[in-house]
């Protein structure tokens, strides 16, 4: 056996979304076998130049990839399923996925040509399905998106309560969650362990009803003479669906603009979520309507730069221009990290004079993610033996484990990604960790997020480029001025005079070094440039020297 196998017990180990919000990727083991439940990714902050999308590292999974069993994916957002198109053919093992999620990896797996490389298996709403040990049921909890699932795992050793991403709604615009009896008579039966969302644990109300936000739509919508821009995240159909009802309760033509939007909308129609849905309208039909009978829902409610909404706002999008009279409404929550690109927007459209309304001014979002009264109930229903949170940032995961135990859960351990965690036979402990990491998506190449390539792009970023080129003969004697390049060193006016300083920099340092050793004479030169323009601007250049030979 391996070490790391798992025995005669029953282990958690999440690789992903236990230290921050998104990458979701968690391992259950017993009896030798591991089930993974969701694969997803999480988007790049500015610390990570030039990339767009983060993965987990599956290098332990990797390993043991002849003892996992499947991955079953909790439903379809894509820090839960968007890493699947990078990762899942090097696992070698089937999807499993409710129809709803199931169409959105399809789709994601025929971009990338691996449709018939990869199994993936449809799973009816409340199905069932058995991985060696581990037999689990699909359990329907609302959500942002439709088919959000809890997943109800039996092993030998009890019942798991993995959560998936989730919320109470007492009026849901899609789907039928499960009721508080179903959860109360799984809490009868006995939960050995909760492994539950901790995102809105510092929320003190309730997340709140979709219902709510079409209300509040409707009344802002209605009697308005221009047009109405909306921007929302494409995954959450329940809100393209209030959108539906929004314009035709106002008169107004459905236009979806952006590629993410059309394939969720797609979706939804091909898995009956958009029924009585009116007729849609693309990008290019906005010139035909009268602003007065246009309703545009797009993708950039986070400040994406390429997204539909910045270049409506910029005045660069080639189909859709907005003036004075018209109105963009924020239908969504600010992902900390993106409130740079948010504001830029909204600052673009206020200087057209368009008026902007957000979550902060009307009721026009709610959250997908439970606050305290939801765990509260949650945790009450079920009332288990442990409570294990994930989903969140380590201080989310602290909140939620304290929130347990005032509620009457006798064990909660916290973990970090690559904790393994010993659920049963026993008390509740970490009994080891695992080495985990970062990968990103860096043009069409997958590198460690920690590796050389980041590490000098962040570099180049924060502290410029210096070349020197020295022009040598046979006898290794200058023969001519050496070549300066420069890119991102703050010298600006004095460009010029800085160039011919290090020129003179680098022929005193190369006529100055002893001995016959060329590489150690390159890098004395190029110590000497990069102490020099530390001296002279405060950075440390990336510098770079090399030779030019000549007869």
């Amino acid at each position: 056996m391996k070490t790391d196998t798992p025995g005669e017990e029953l282990l958690f180990l999440p690789l992903g979304g236990s230290n921050e919000i998104g990458m979701n990727v968690n391992l259950y083991g017993c009896r030798g076998k591991w089930i993974m439940v969701d694969l997803g990714m999480t988007f790049a902050d500015p610390s990570l130049p030039g990339i767009d999308l983060v993965f987990p590292d599956l290098s332990f999974i990797e390993d043991r990839a002849e003892d996992l069993l499947g991955i079953v994916l909790t439903h379809g957002h894509e820090d839960h399923i968007g890493a699947i198109p990078y990762l899942a053919a090097e696992l070698g093992v089937p999807l499993y996925a409710t129809p709803f999620t199931a169409g959105l990896i399809r789709h994601k797996l025929q971009e990338e040509g691996l449709d018939r490389e990869v199994k993936l298996k449809i799973i009816p709403m409340q199905g069932k399905l058995t991985l060696g040990a581990f037999d689990i049921q699909y359990a329907h909890l609302a959500h942002s998106i439709p088919e959000g699932n809890a997943l109800i795992i039996d092993t030998p050793f009890g019942r798991i309560f993995h959560t998936g991403d989730w919320k109470l709604d007492k009026a849901p615009i899609l789907g039928k969650p499960s009721t508080p009896e179903f959860l109360t008579k799984l809490g009868d039966e006995g939960v050995l362990a909760y492994v539950g969302d901790s995102t809105n644990v510092f929320e003190e109300e309730e997340s709140g009803s979709e219902t709510g936000v079409l209300e509040s739509l409707l009344e802002i919508c209605k009697n308005r003479k221009g047009r109405i821009v909306i921007t929302t995240f494409a995954s959450n159909l329940a809100r393209v669906h209030t959108m539906g009802k929004v314009a035709e309760a106002t008169g107004r033509s459905l236009v979806l603009v952006g590629r993410s939007m059309d394939r969720i909308a797609r979706v939804g129609r091909d898995t009956g979520y958009l029924k009585d849905f009116p007729p849609v309208l693309g990008a290019d039909d906005v010139d035909t309507l009268a602003p007065d009978k246009t309703l545009i829902v797009c993708t950039g409610c986070q400040g994406e730069p390429q997204a539909a909404l910045s270049r409506i706002a910029t005045g660069s999008h080639s189909s859709i221009k907005l003036s004075k009279n018209d109105l963009v409404v924020f239908s969504s929550k600010k992902i900390p990290g993106n409130d740079l690109g948010i504001a830029h927007i909204q600052n673009q459209l206020a200087l057209k004079g368009i008026e902007v309304i957000t979550e902060k001014d009307h009721h026009v979002h709610v959250s997908g993610h439970p606050g305290k009264p939801e765990l509260r109930a949650m945790l009450g229903w079920l009332r288990p033996q442990i409570a294990v949170p994930v989903h969140g940032e380590p201080r989310h995961l602290a909140a939620h484990a304290a929130f347990a135990r005032s509620v009457g859960v006798k064990q909660t351990v916290v973990p970090t990604n690559g904790s393994v965690i010993r659920l049963a036979p026993g008390d509740a402990k970490i009994i080891n960790h695992v080495p985990v990491g970062r990968l990103v998506l860096d043009g069409d190449v997958i590198i460690p997020a920690d590796g050389r390539t980041v590490v000098e792009r962040r570099r180049l970023q924060e502290n410029g480029y210096i070349s020197a080129t020295l022009v040598v003969n046979k006898r290794g004697k200058l023969v001519a001025t050496p070549a300066i390049a420069l890119q991102g060193v703050p010298v600006e006016e004095d460009r010029e005079r800085f160039v011919n300083d290090i020129i003179d920099v680098a022929e005193r340092a190369y006529d100055k070094f002893e001995g016959n050793d060329e590489a150690k004479q390159l890098e004395h030169v190029r110590v000497a440039i990069r102490r020099f323009a530390k001296d002279n601007t405060g950075k440390k250049p990336v510098v770079d020297v090399q030779f030019a030979r000549v007869n």
